[in-house]
């Protein structure tokens, strides 16, 4: 029987980083771990991390707000920032969890407009920033850099593609199975999916928390999923592939 657990609740550039807890070195590496720099040249990482700030903020701590001027362009260093949207209701909907590597808050730092979103802090986290004006002087002096945001940008709209189709056209069921699945992977390439409660599953999904909660019993009553420890194992995951609708 298959089963898974699943956790829930270029040193040669000038200049000076700007940072009192992480080196000069360190600085440029992890700019360069950054998904859309991973083919860039070397003085195309070492250019942005020069101009790059350390901003440190506290679990539950807002970075920006949605509609608000552009914050610029946010790399995380540790930690897992939650990006979402609320009705005018005040529910939440999360779009996105970002850790290390991650970049967030490109659209705004690009065209110019207001924050699309609102990040907070998930945990504890430290982050890089870089103000529009300055990603732009950079962008204008170094073609590969504005290839680079250029298909990450691309990434990121089949991204919210994908997750807009799956509100619209699977249930709840469906939604939940898949979220289940795609922790699963994370963890099996070595990842750590942020740990979320059935009421963060909730806003991620679309729902409520008391729908979540109701489906997720009846995944362990039919034999799909098993809890222990807080902890969703997965015991059918086949079965879990065709609620899932994969």
């Amino acid at each position: 029987m298959l089963q898974e657990t699943l956790q829930l609740s270029g040193d040669a550039c000038l200049g000076t980083i700007k940072n009192v807890s992480t080196s000069r070195t360190e600085a440029i590496e992890l700019w360069r771990q950054a998904g859309f720099l991973r083919s860039a040249p070397p003085e195309t990482v070492c250019a942005l991390a020069e101009v790059a700030t350390p901003h440190s903020y506290l679990r539950n701590e807002v970075i920006f707000l949605e509609g608000e001027p552009t914050a610029g362009l946010f790399l995380v260093e540790s930690g897992i920032v939650k990006i979402c949207r609320y009705s005018k209701e005040g529910r939440e909907h999360i779009l996105h969890f970002m850790q290390r590597g991650d970049t967030f808050n490109d659209v705004s730092a690009m065209d110019g407009g207001t924050n699309p979103a609102t990040a907070v802090a998930h945990t504890d986290v430290k982050l890089w920033r870089i103000a529009r004006e300055d990603l732009r002087a950079l962008v204008l002096s170094q073609p590969a850099l504005a290839w680079a945001i250029i298909e990450n940008l691309a990434h990121r709209a089949r991204r919210l593609v994908n997750h807009v189709q799956d509100l619209a056209l699977r249930n709840v069921r469906s939604r939940l199975a898949k979220l289940l699945l795609e922790q699963a992977r994370a963890v099996e390439r070595g990842e750590s999916p942020p740990p979320l409660t059935q009421e963060e599953m909730a806003h991620y999904l679309g729902t409520v928390r008391e729908v979540v909660g109701r489906t997720l019993r009846a995944f362990i009553v039919e034999g799909l999923i098993e809890m222990q420890r807080q902890q969703i194992v997965i015991v059918d995951r086949k079965r879990l592939e065709e609620e899932a609708e994969i």
